[in-house]
């Protein structure tokens, strides 16, 4: 009887968050190379790819996905190639459009970000490479870039169809 009392109380107070759940997705890690890998020389050449999935699992219920791609290259050769999708479930609820969109594209990814980033490091590790630490992102200018290249989509789209008016 008193969860529904606790829920309503919720709602009438405004906007609510709770992380549910964290776990990994999917891992892979590539040595292709290996074990000649392990004697060469030279400056390698580390390229990051970020990605984000939402998905709504329930009325306030959302899976985010943080996907992050680390390939280490030396000479054009791959040494090592990291990919981890860590996710998570977040409930929210109370929010409006605009402030949830942001919640699930800045606080709910750097929330996962750090689960990401240890994990990478541990692959890296126990793949026999020197460790390497992910440096911190900042979601919340991603998450801005993100709304200026749509708004800018959004009057090029206006644009063209004001155009073939």
């Amino acid at each position: 009887m008193s969860e529904p009392v606790a829920n309503g109380a919720a709602e009438m107070n405004g906007p609510t968050f709770a992380v549910e759940k964290i776990y990994v997705k999917d891992v892979s890690f590539e040595a292709p190379g290996a074990p000649q890998v392990f004697t060469e020389q030279g400056q390698p050449n580390l390229e990051m790819n970020l990605n984000q999935r939402v998905q709504r699992v329930a009325d306030n219920l959302f899976e985010v996905e943080l996907g992050v791609t680390l390939s280490c290259k030396l000479a054009e050769k791959t040494i090592y190639l990291v990919e981890v999708r860590q996710a998570g479930l977040f409930g929210l609820g109370g929010f409006d459009d605009q402030t949830l969109d942001a919640m699930l594209g800045v606080h709910c990814p750097n929330i996962l970000y750090p689960y990401a980033r240890q994990t990478v490091s541990d692959l890296i590790t126990a793949g026999g490479f020197p460790p390497f630490l992910l440096q911190p992102i900042n979601f919340e200018a991603l998450y801005a870039e993100g709304l200026r290249q749509r708004a800018a989509q959004q009057d090029l789209a206006g644009t063209e169809t004001a155009g073939n008016a």
